[in-house]
């Protein structure tokens, strides 16, 4: 077994090497003209600072609750949540200082080349840090855990002050996951509440009330806009899959345990099903990293979309290989149990289930909202009759885009559960994301191409860069809506296998949660409505901060000399605002998914819990896809006009006010609420997980 993790480890460190190439190389690029240089500078000291001030709040929650766990359930426990917390840090700091490094040097790559595929290269060179980042630190700390104390079912350990009987093999994994979980939270909200606060302001600043460019750098908003794609959709981003590929992965170790304490796995199989999670996420970095590294060195075209896809397929392809290889070793020799039905390829094609969701989550996501398919066109159209027109049409594609996601996902759970069992749930939601490195490299490219435009359109360079940077801001658009999408498909997949999990660790036998209880569902009831509180909690939040700095934006503006372009306004100002919103309302919801498992657990006990999770998983899931695709849709729809594809309709029309309505919109719903919601409902799954012997052994009401 030391040799299986001393390779794995190899992987990783080779990917880690990888990534630090990429940045030096990123780095030594030219960043352009004079104008290019202070506006990067300003967006990378924002993010810096916004990043300092919020990890100074995530370090003291996240320490207080090590802590607790020390003392009051195992001792090594509050350890391996530091490391999971840390793992996560490192991940999206790493993206974010390298999508900030990015931004400027695709900028000038394209004001140098004004070629499209010399520019695609630089701004996935970018993101090809944070994606490899991604599935590398979250390995890593796994690895090294499971280097260092192995898995012992059997196993019995106590807190420094309590003894609550816990399996402390099991602790470490779920508080490793758990460390992850709460620096996602985090971000996620914080860094929603930034960037959309900042984007709609400075929309509504530029668009409606003053009917200024898009970008333009006399609005004081437009800095801190692109600053907050830089800590939501590549930190917020980074730490959320991290969370979901470190909550699938132990997932499969867990339930791996419990099959084995129950008697359906013997010695040998349990050996093979404990280490497969790890060796295909093993060999899923490997894919990718090959994947990203073909993609790179060959000459790419002036189609960014087929160049993107080609490293997803290429990533995808090779992590199936890798996984059948590694299957049948591992498998083609032990006693194996009778719910695998395929034998010892019983968990690869679990596992293929769903890498095949993944990718077919992605196409129905671009169709739904990408500027060359209908429903955007439609969505587009419909502008002309203006924003209720707008706002009804995007909610009907948003809400018949959820349908086929869910179909596969739910086909994908049912058909790997009947040819492996649960452990094969746990594999499928795994192969989803054992590719995560390439995934998030793609969505990265997405806030990198915007940051691109945003500094051509604020640095006022030539307008034929200026249509580089929107076609792959566009391209980055789909990108983004798809890495949301399956950030969510991966969510749901993370959760039912964490759900399973769960259930495992305190029934006897097969795993079983009575949905003819009135707890279980008096606890899906909750679970359900607490999504739609959760969902309102982020979306007035936004509202009021975007409000708040469209105001403080128009004093700004009103200083002589600032709309005429003579006088700079102090993008500080607004910077600090965004920062000081975002942190101040970014503790109660973040909590709320912490708190509410404990609470509820400690009332009610295990079962209620059970049905918790389950009800927030059956509404969220849709509604967190509606949430995307409908954002989406309404964001490229407005990009369709201005890019003049509506006849007679362009910037400055009363189609494109509309449109702009639809944007501001959507721009809560994707970037906060949706992205958000998946977060949610794994947070909830890995504290239930955690704390579920906790919770069997001191429920208040029996």
């Amino acid at each position: 077994m030391g040799t299986i993790w001393g390779i794995v480890l190899a992987i990783i460190i080779l990917a880690l090497v990888y990534v630090f190439i990429n940045y030096r190389r990123i780095k030594s690029m030219n960043e352009g003209t004079a104008e290019m240089v202070e506006m990067a500078g300003i967006i990378r000291s924002g993010a810096d600072t916004f990043m300092k001030t919020e990890y100074r709040t995530i370090f003291i929650v996240v320490l207080i609750v090590a802590v607790i766990f020390s003392l009051f359930v195992e001792k090594t426990a509050g350890i391996t949540l530091l490391l999971g917390a840390l793992a996560s840090s490192a991940a999206c700091i790493t993206g974010m200082k390298s999508a900030t490094y990015a931004n400027v040097r695709t900028s000038n790559k394209a004001r140098e080349s004004l070629s499209i595929g010399e520019t695609v290269k630089v701004a996935l060179c970018g993101g090809s840090i944070s994606g490899l980042s991604v599935q590398a630190f979250g390995m890593l700390g796994l690895v090294l855990i499971l280097m260092v104390w192995g898995i012992d079912h059997s196993a019995s350990g106590s807190g420094f002050l309590l003894s609550l009987r816990c399996n402390p093999s099991t602790m470490r994994i779920t508080t490793y996951s758990l460390g992850c979980s709460l620096v996602a939270m985090f971000n996620r909200v914080a860094g929603g509440n930034y960037t959309k606060a900042a984007d709609i302001s400075s929309d509504i600043l530029a668009k409606l009330r003053h009917d200024l460019p898009e970008d333009d750098s006399r609005v004081p908003n437009v800095i801190a806009d692109f600053i907050g794609d830089n800590v939501n959709d590549i930190a917020g981003n980074c730490s959320d899959l991290l969370e979901s590929f470190v909550a699938t992965t132990a997932a499969g170790i867990l339930i791996a345990s419990t099959l084995f304490a129950s008697g359906e796995l013997s010695a040998s199989s349990y050996d093979a099903a404990m280490m497969y999670p790890v060796i295909l996420a093993g060999g899923g970095l490997l894919g990718c990293l090959l994947g990203l590294l073909i993609i790179q060195l060959r000459k790419m075209g002036d189609n960014p979309s087929k160049e993107l896809n080609s490293a997803t397929y290429v990533s995808a392809s090779l992590t199936l290989l890798f996984g059948l290889g590694s299957c049948f070793l591992l498998f083609r020799n032990v006693d194996l149990p009778s719910s695998f039905l395929l034998g010892w390829a019983s968990p690869w094609a679990s596992a293929v289930l769903g890498i095949l969701s993944g990718v077919a989550i992605g196409i129905i996501t671009e169709y739904y909202t990408s500027t060359d398919f209908k429903p955007t066109q439609i969505l587009a159209g419909m502008a002309t009759e203006g924003e209720a027109f707008v706002i009804t049409k995007g909610d009907a594609i948003g809400s018949r885009s959820c349908l086929l996601p869910v179909l596969f996902i739910a086909i994908s759970l049912f058909v790997s559960g009947k040819i492996c069992g649960t452990y094969g749930i746990a594999l499928a939601s795994l192969g989803m994301l054992s590719f995560v490195g390439t995934t998030v490299s793609i969505d990265a490219f997405g806030p990198i191409a915007d940051n691109a435009g945003g500094l051509a359109e604020s640095c006022h360079l030539p307008h034929e860069v200026r249509i580089i940077t929107d076609k792959l801001d566009a391209v980055g658009n789909t990108t983004a809506a798809i890495g949301k999408g399956f950030a969510i498909g991966s969510a749901a997949f993370a959760t039912v296998s964490l759900i399973v999990a769960y259930v495992g660790s305190y029934s006897t036998g097969e795993p079983i949660l009575n949905f003819a209880s009135f707890v279980v569902v008096a606890g899906g009831i909750l679970g359900g409505a607490l999504v739609e509180y959760f969902s309102a909690i982020l979306t007035d939040n936004t509202i009021d901060s975007a409000k708040k700095m469209a105001d403080d934006g128009d004093k700004l503006l009103s200083i002589p000399g600032v709309l005429e372009g003579k006088v700079k306004p102090d993008y500080n100002v607004m910077i600090r605002t965004a920062t000081e919103e975002a942190l101040r309302k970014m503790l109660f919801p973040s909590i709320l998914a912490l708190v509410i498992p404990v609470v509820g657990g400690l009332l009610f006990g295990v079962e209620f819990i059970g049905g918790l999770l389950v009800g927030a998983t059956i509404v969220a899931i849709p509604r967190a896809i509606f949430m995307g695709n409908s954002g989406g849709a309404f964001d490229n729809a407005k990009k369709f006009i201005e890019e003049e594809r509506l006849p007679g309709h362009g910037k400055g029309s009363a189609a494109h006010k509309a449109a702009v309505t639809g944007d501001t919109v959507g721009d809560t719903r994707k970037d906060v609420v949706g992205v958000a919601l998946d977060i949610f409902i794994k947070s909830m799954s890995t504290v239930a997980n955690t704390l579920g012997g906790v919770i069997r052994n001191f429920t208040l009401i029996k």
